[in-house]
């Protein structure tokens, strides 16, 4: 049996697990493997797992494959930090970068050694202000499309205690957002796909975020796509100048900036961080078992 390599990467604090089919051209992933591997008691832990191969017109292809092994949305800080990986595996020209994931031609930049820009297509199927009714109460939320579906909620439009009206959320930290991101996410005004789920707060022009991601069924220490869905409602709803300065879970700061015409975003982009954690080998054994399991 082989050893496939990986490396660790982290964009913000949204971990990933990265193969580069170069170096392991025996690799075959399927939703059981990718379950295993993902899992952070008995595989390697991650949010998800990114493929890097080469490409002829463009610097390389990326595959994103969510935690519970779903795949076809988009992934920005995944993106990201397949830039950054790209870039140190010398698959890029200079400080402008282009890739395909899902059949798309993407773009980003190299700003530093420490910072990644990723360009975000247009953002679809915004609406504000609209009414769903979850955690016991109706809840005012806001809805787009960044390349994954995001519901964005300003925190103080939550109760506490939906019979008490004075009852609202001032502090992030308080908000139970596997619980109620967890409900948002399979009503049916979002079906069949679901949606993502970000509660923010809006503080001295920064946007502090915490996110529950649909595919990892859990909150994540980022979302590229959910902090760019936040920043453009922030300035919408709120406001809000871009550009817009995210507070995420980990800590870390996300940049989204982009040109506001009216409700209609063009120019959207993602900048922060993104690195390497670790590099490792697993063993081929892993794979074997579980596509014997699922054969």
């Amino acid at each position: 049996m082989n050893n496939f390599s990986f490396v660790k990467m982290s964009g913000a604090g949204n971990d990933f697990i990265v193969f580069d089919r170069k170096n392991n051209p025996g690799l075959t992933l399927n939703s059981s493997i990718i379950k295993k591997l993902c899992d952070r008691r008995n595989g390697i832990g991650a949010d998800g797992i990114i493929t890097i191969s080469d490409n002829g017109k463009h610097d390389f292809i990326m595959e994103y494959f969510n935690a519970d092994g779903s795949t076809g949305s988009l992934c920005g800080n995944g993106s990201r930090c397949a830039i950054k990986f790209a870039n140190l595996t010398g698959r890029t020209k200079d400080k402008n970068v282009n890739f395909v994931s899902n059949n798309k031609v993407y773009s980003g930049k190299i700003i530093d050694d420490k910072k990644i820009k990723f360009y975000l297509d247009e953002p679809a199927d915004l609406e504000l202000d609209f009414n769903i009714y979850a955690f016991q109460q109706s809840i005012t939320v806001n809805y787009i499309n960044t390349g994954s579906p995001h519901v964005v909620i300003d925190i103080k439009n939550i109760l506490k205690n939906p019979e008490d009206l004075s009852s609202g959320f001032n502090d992030l930290d308080e908000v139970p957002v596997s619980e109620i991101g967890s409900e948002i996410r399979y009503l049916t005004e979002f079906a069949p796909e679901g949606t993502n789920v970000n509660f923010i707060k809006i503080d001295n022009n920064k946007v502090a975020i915490r996110t529950y991601e649909r595919g990892v069924e859990d909150e994540t220490y980022s979302c590229g796509t959910g902090s760019a869905a936040s920043a453009i409602i922030a300035s919408l709803a709120y406001g809000i100048e871009p550009p817009v300065t995210l507070l995420t879970k980990g800590g870390e700061e996300l940049i989204v900036d982009f040109v506001r015409k009216e409700n209609k975003i063009e120019n959207l982009s993602l900048s922060g961080s993104a690195k390497i954690v670790f590099t490792g080998e697993i063993s081929e054994t892993v794979f074997h078992n579980y596509r014997s399991q699922n054969a």
